[in-house]
């Protein structure tokens, strides 16, 4: 998922809408500023969230049924079952960028990467959504008319990477539909 201007607001109604126990793991690119107090996020979005939130730390594991929150001053990036950080150039003037993260596990995972891009106020996250799409994987844009700002979802809309555009209700039920909630004892439920 990736959001800037209005992100934590669409955040907390998004995140606090996904299933307990839910069949994937959720990487949050927010963009903030490089001087954002560390773990301050997390703190904002996990009072809201049915599933265990924390920020990402290089080489951490990917588990499913988490959320991952990049760090501020860090590009995220996605590798065979790990998260790594870089502190490359910015891409659109932002690091940590969505677009970053969503062609790294695009590149990295295929058409099993599902692309979430929410409100903002730059183009960044259309052209990684777009490389989403085109590895296969389901790409999701929030409704410009629903965004706090219209920017960022119009972007990937005009740059033809959005397979659905939908209202934060909706990408939940999405969401939780596509990737199914786990049982105790592994069993899946959901499709």
């Amino acid at each position: 998922m990736g959001a800037s201007w209005g992100g934590p607001n669409a955040l907390r109604k998004l995140l606090g809408a996904l299933p307990p126990g839910l069949d994937a793991a959720v990487a949050v690119v927010q963009h903030r500023g490089p001087d954002s107090e560390p773990g301050s996020l997390c703190r904002a979005l996990a009072p809201y969230s049915a599933l265990p939130v924390s920020e990402i730390e290089d080489k951490d594991e990917i588990e499913r049924g988490r959320v991952y929150l990049a760090p501020g001053n860090y590009h995220v990036l996605g590798e065979a079952g790990r998260f790594s950080l870089s502190t490359d150039e910015r891409v659109q003037y932002s690091r940590p960028s969505i677009d970053a993260l969503f062609m790294s596990a695009a590149d990295t995972y295929g058409d099993q990467v599902i692309g979430v891009l929410l409100t903002g106020g730059n183009e960044d996250g259309a052209q990684g959504l777009a490389r989403i799409r085109a590895r296969g994987g389901l790409t999701i844009v929030q409704d410009p008319a629903t965004a706090e700002n219209p920017v960022m979802p119009r972007a990937a809309i005009a740059a033809g990477a959005a397979q659905q555009v939908l209202g934060l209700p909706e990408i939940a039920m999405l969401l939780g539909t596509a990737c199914g909630v786990r049982a105790i004892g592994g069993e899946r439920h959901g499709r």
